[in-house]
């Protein structure tokens, strides 16, 4: 019927398809089912600053959508020595600095992951979240990451 308009929603589909595929290699791919072009998709990543930390992401990705679903996990471990040099040099405010981010859309959603430092009980906190331009998501997940047993671990003032 409009055959000009169904070639231009092909190309765009294949176009939408090719930039979100080469999003990077995933530690664990796991389908949701056979009548869903979704999959639950993990990805690592260490703590730029502190080598001893890695965080593994667990989100949704729609093959062939132009945005993902906001909703994500998030663990993280502690996989080598954590310094107290390590912890001198991270941003200690309370808003904590960015340690990740990964495209969620072609219009501004992005997955994010800040580190906040947790310095009363010693424990990195790493909190995963979705934003857009136009509005946040209150979709959001935790975890931590205690110093006690590492050599940044100390007591007192």
């Amino acid at each position: 019927m409009y055959p000009a308009r169904t070639r231009l929603s092909q190309t765009l589909l294949l176009f939408a398809a090719l930039l979100l595929a080469g999003c990077g290699k995933d530690t664990g791919k796991v389908s949701l089912g056979w009548f869903t072009l979704k999959d639950l998709v993990i990805r690592d990543f260490a703590d730029p600053l502190i080598p001893g930390v890695t965080c593994h992401i667990a989100s949704v990705e729609a093959n062939l959508s132009l945005a993902d679903p906001s909703n994500s996990s998030i663990a993280c471990r502690q996989t080598g020595p954590i310094h107290a040099a390590d912890i001198e040099r991270i941003d200690r405010s309370e808003r904590g600095e960015q340690v990740f981010k990964q495209s969620k859309s072609v219009l501004f959603k992005s997955l994010k992951v800040r580190r906040i430092f947790d310095e009363k009980n010693q424990t990195l906190l790493y909190l995963s979240y979705s934003t857009k331009e136009s509005e946040g998501s209150h979709k959001h997940a935790l975890s931590t990451v205690a110093l006690w047993g590492t050599d940044a671990y100390h007591t007192g003032p």
